[in-house]
């Protein structure tokens, strides 16, 4: 099979979206298959013999540390020259339109999947007048697919509330030898807590912006002195973020990959999750992965991963002090200790190669389907 994928973000970038598309690359071409991405160039042709074709990128004024492609003819001409089987659509909002209109316009059986909450994300900015827009504007964009995956049962709702058609589930994955408690590195940890390695460890990790909500985390390092902080990725916030957390146990790492993060995971004690936009979540099951516990808001995604004092523990967003009155409850190490088995244990069967195989699976089933209405 022939499978061109258009995508909003790929490498060298790093992200949940990324980090899934990665895994399936693999996937299919252990498989047999032939795959073609295209992507905003961002200075590579290549992963791991893929190619990649790149169109041209730039900065927008709304997020100055990223790089996006907008709508391109010269999407057209890729697929009119590959051919491909089938077109899978990640993430459409701007080069992505692009995906869409070709894919229709060519005939090719086309997929779409749903990873980024930004209608939500207007909430933080100031923004929510434009919502409904933006609902029309994905729903318009996703209701062309023969098909459209979402990767929580919690977004499917939510999607299918606002319109979206023929929406299932795209099933988590994490690649569990990589993120392990093995993991573990003196060294690390002794970078991550500024020498202070006798204290609990709380990891943040992730995109430094606005929508996670970082900032809840600083009101526990001024209640206890038993934590420090460590912040690995980076973003548009991060400035503000560094400035805000200004005297206080934390450690800014920047971004950090493969062997470095795991290393950082399995360094830590407490994996915190501030966010209630996510439409996953990939850090969370490589935190438990890793053998940590997490302290997460009560969100339907969240809650699809979390168990409340079993795996970690869950907040409400809604109550006064309740992020910091649950972390605080980890100066009780025997607690930390309990959860900790259970994240582990329950990440211990999980891979990538189920969710790689249900997508690849998806796309036979939409390619025979397309194939059965032309021989009608």
């Amino acid at each position: 099979m022939k499978i061109a994928i258009v995508t909003e973000t790929f490498v060298p970038s790093t992200d949940g979206v990324v980090t899934r598309l990665k895994a399936c690359i693999r996937y299919f071409k252990r498989e047999g298959h032939d795959i073609h991405v295209i992507a905003p160039d961002l200075g590579v042709d290549e992963f791991e013999g893929i190619m990649i074709t790149g169109i041209p990128a730039r900065t927008l004024p709304f997020y100055r540390s990223k790089q996006f492609a907008l709508p391109n003819r010269k999407v057209k001409k890729i697929l009119e020259d590959y051919q491909p089987d089938i077109v899978h659509v990640v993430n459409p909002a701007l080069l992505g339109v692009s995906g869409v209109r070709y894919a229709k316009k060519l005939g090719i059986p086309m997929i779409a999947s749903y990873h980024t909450q930004v209608p939500k994300y207007l909430d933080y900015y100031h923004l929510s007048i434009f919502k409904g827009l933006l609902w029309w504007y994905f729903r318009k964009l996703h209701n062309q697919a023969y098909l459209n995956l979402c990767t929580s049962h919690a977004v499917k709702t939510e999607l299918e509330e606002h319109g979206f058609q023929r929406v299932e589930v795209w099933k988590r994955g994490v690649d569990t030898e990589l993120f392990h408690p093995s993991k573990y590195d003196q060294e690390m940890r002794k970078q991550l807590t500024a020498g202070h390695s006798d204290k609990k460890l709380l990891l943040f990790v992730g995109r430094l912006a606005a929508e996670k909500e970082i900032e809840k985390i600083r009101s526990v390092l001024k209640a206890s002195d038993e934590f420090v902080l460590a912040i690995v990725g980076d973003g548009p916030h991060r400035s503000s973020l560094e400035n805000y957390f200004a005297g206080t146990n934390t450690v800014f790492t920047g971004m950090l990959h493969g062997e470095e993060l795991a290393k950082v995971y399995a360094s830590a004690d407490i994996f915190v999750f501030p966010s209630t936009s996510e439409t996953l979540g990939l850090v969370i099951t490589e935190a438990m992965a890793s053998g940590l516990p997490l302290v997460a808001a009560k969100s339907g995604p969240t809650c699809e991963q979390v168990e409340d004092n079993r795996n970690g523990l869950l907040y409400d967003k809604d109550k006064k002090d309740d992020f910091t009155n649950t972390v605080l409850r980890f100066t009780d190490e025997t607690l930390r200790e309990r959860l900790v088995q259970y994240a582990r244990a329950d990440m211990a069967n999980m891979s990538w190669e189920h969710q790689s195989r249900q997508v690849l699976d998806y796309y036979k089933e939409v390619v025979v389907k397309e194939e059965m209405v032309y021989a009608d």
